[in-house]
């Protein structure tokens, strides 16, 4: 089995406990954060969205309630927390504007420059390959277009560093595996946070995939930033 087929499974497999989990973990600020990244989202006016490594749609089901005339896609490798996903569409009377597919991030089932804005929240750094995962994004986002990627990062405060790193390794792991009955899925999940280049570290990868005009938003002392950038609207001459 190869690590993007078990990580895979890891999700499907806690996908019935994944919302829960999110929310009591970060204490309920997940949702401001991802409603921040929606609003940054919203005042580009796009008209087509692509959500990518979606999971259950939170991000999506945010931004179509902030850009009403938008047509948003989510695609994710785990069909289990997309079923999820569905449900809440349903529930939530947004099957129309929503569609929800499963599809790999490293090698998207898309035309280049389909979606006038790309998103992802709290998934790139569980890409297969990172920097091809980013390209792909960039392929499939149209030119001029947006793109926005909220993901954990690394707190810079010595002391907020302290407790997060208690916090990360100690009781998300045991309150994960309490509640999800996964015996690893909430070790491994703060071990890729704090493997994942942050801040500027991950600003030159995406000037490295072609993205311009890059900046930043932290929150919460460093835990989460908001990445966000700009395709430009000239693909880069031929070598």
């Amino acid at each position: 089995m190869s690590e993007q087929q078990a990580v895979t499974e890891m999700f499907d497999g806690i996908s019935s406990h994944y919302d829960f989990l999110n929310h009591l973990l970060s204490f309920g600020i997940d949702r401001r954060w991802r409603r921040i990244t929606s609003k940054w989202v919203a005042k580009h006016q796009p008209s087509t969205i692509l959500d990518v490594a979606t999971g259950t749609a939170d991000l999506a089901i945010r931004m179509a309630k902030d850009i009403p005339s938008a047509s948003i896609t989510g695609v994710d490798l785990s069909e289990k927390m997309l079923e999820h996903g569905r449900a809440k569409l349903i529930k939530k009377v947004l099957e129309q504007r929503i569609t929800l597919a499963t599809d790999n991030a490293t090698n998207l089932n898309f035309n280049d420059n389909s979606f006038d804005a790309v998103t992802s929240a709290f998934g790139v750094r569980n890409f297969e390959d990172l920097e091809t995962g980013l390209r792909e994004m960039m392929r499939v986002c149209r030119h001029n277009g947006v793109i926005a990627i909220l993901e954990f990062s690394h707190p810079t405060n010595a002391l907020m560093k302290r407790m997060y790193r208690w916090y990360s390794r100690r009781w998300i792991p045991r309150a994960g595996r309490n509640v999800s009955k996964h015996p690893t899925a909430y070790s491994y999940l703060p071990s890729t946070v704090e493997s994942f280049p942050s801040g500027e570290a991950f600003e030159v990868i995406l000037r490295k995939v072609g993205l311009i005009d890059i900046g930043r938003k932290v929150f919460s002392g460093g835990i989460a930033t908001l990445y966000y950038g700009y395709k430009p609207k000239n693909d880069p001459p031929s070598q």
